[in-house]
């Protein structure tokens, strides 16, 4: 499976504002204890956000 360029940028985008939405609830959504997985730390914030941009832009592909 290809993909084209159109699909690329779209998941570059998905990539990148789900990085950027979970790296700042987690950097605004402290979370004291640690254990909570979304706002614990940016880093992990951002990784699950990116995550979730991957599955976001899949989900507009072409059918």
């Amino acid at each position: 499976m290809q993909m084209g360029k159109s699909q690329l940028i779209r998941l570059a985008i998905g990539i990148a504002v789900g990085a950027a939405i979970g790296a700042l609830m987690g950097y605004f959504g402290k979370c004291t204890s640690g254990t909570c997985p979304l706002t614990a730390t940016p880093w992990r914030g951002a990784i699950y956000g990116a995550v979730m941009g991957i599955l976001f832009s899949f989900s507009f592909g072409k059918r």
